[in-house]
């Protein structure tokens, strides 16, 4: 190894014991810090109350309220996120339907269903009418707390409150049985739908489809694809996409081009999903050139590339020994700041290193911690 980049590496490790000393100074007051933490954001709630008193901000300042609860929620502070949305309760908005739905809409985020539930209960002591448009953000909020198992019992209520579930409702089900992987009582809905007099749209089929392409149930996923063309239904991108998907799962890499192909041909666009499923299955296949192909022609489209667009490559490539084109990769993320994990850049580095690429190596090692501040090491 050069002298430089023994010199190198030696201020790497260096500034590494450094910071691992500074960490172990400073950890001696974690409860100093936490105090502060909570500080913090005890102000940001005091400081949405206190906005929360304007008209203005109540109506029109969505993406404050989710900032705020996603802020919180992340910190895992859900107390303060129902402090928040209980304190909305003093203004007469609450006795709006809309209002009501933008705060269990909230709660589900949060992933605190059993307030949303509490809250939709709540209606009409806050004098506010409860319709199909409320109990679909009930299921919603179900959806988004990963609750999926209580949509069942959610059913039971429509009937109770003298509310008729409608096809939004039924397309919410349908989502929780797949994320479930209940696909048969998912495909089941689609006969309740009949019964109700309801036609199913595009996206009752796009969950459908997702749920079964991405299980491996092509044949099935099929007979879906066919009533929906029975229907008139027009498929869009995003059942293309499922489609593609299936095909990629089972490894029929030429079904999933003469799909593209017929996507081209009816006027439907690709997207940065579409182009991650052929790069996918070309690295199922192993191989490089129609990796690079299909990565160029995502380059040409103007589409820009997501995290699994460049996880999917980056992890090929250095199976393939293409660390130049891995680096490049890396740093054409970092670029778009398109956040990826440490273990991606880990695993360049890693390779970089086997084929005694140091320089290379302490580069990479260097932006990930000056631009992304991840703990990367040379091994």
């Amino acid at each position: 190894m050069e002298a430089s980049s023994v010199r190198r590496l030696v201020g790497l490790f260096t500034t590494s014991t450094n910071r691992t000393t500074s960490t172990a100074l400073t950890s001696a007051k974690p409860s100093s810090k936490a105090t502060m933490k909570e500080r913090k954001l005890q102000g940001l709630v005091n400081k949405f109350k206190q906005s929360s008193e304007s008209d203005d901000f109540r109506y029109k300042s969505h993406r404050s309220y989710d900032r705020t609860v996603r802020r919180l929620a992340f910190a895992k502070q859900f107390s303060l996120i129902d402090d928040i949305l209980q304190h909305q309760k003093k203004y007469q908005d609450i006795s709006q339907e809309g209002f009501v739905i933008r705060l269990m809409t909230l709660y589900g985020k949060a992933g605190m269903f059993e307030h949303a539930q509490k809250l939709f209960d709540e209606m009409p002591e806050l004098k506010c009418d409860r319709t199909v448009k409320s109990f679909n953000a009930l299921l919603s909020a179900c959806i988004y707390s990963e609750k999926f198992g209580n949509v069942e019992k959610l059913l039971k209520l429509p009937e109770k409150l003298g509310i008729e579930p409608d096809l939004v409702s039924y397309n919410t089900v349908i989502k929780a049985f797949c994320e479930m992987g209940s696909l048969d009582s998912a495909l089941s809905v689609l006969d309740t739908l009949e019964k109700k007099g309801l036609e199913p749209d595009v996206i009752t089929f796009n969950t459908l489809l997702d749920g079964l392409f991405s299980k491996g149930r092509i044949a099935d996923g099929e007979k879906i694809w066919g009533l929906m063309e029975e229907k008139n239904v027009v498929p869009n991108v995003r059942t293309y996409n499922s489609k593609l998907r299936g095909l990629v799962y089972e490894k029929e890499i030429v079904k999933a081009v003469e799909l593209w192909e017929e996507m081209e041909t009816k006027g439907i666009n690709p997207d940065v999903y579409s182009y991650n499923a052929m790069i996918k299955g070309y690295c199922n296949a192993g191989n490089i050139e129609q990796v690079k192909k299909w990565h160029n022609e995502l380059k040409k489209s103007g589409i820009s590339p997501d995290r699994v667009t460049y996880v999917t490559l980056v992890s090929f490539l250095c199976q393939k020994s293409e660390f130049e084109m891995a680096v490049e990769l890396c740093k054409e993320s970092m670029d778009r700041r398109v956040t990826a994990r440490p273990a991606m850049f880990q695993t360049v580095i890693d390779g970089l290193v086997k084929e005694s690429r140091i320089d290379e190596a302490i580069q990479l090692v260097e932006l990930g911690k000056s631009r992304l501040h991840y703990k990367l090491k040379l091994h």
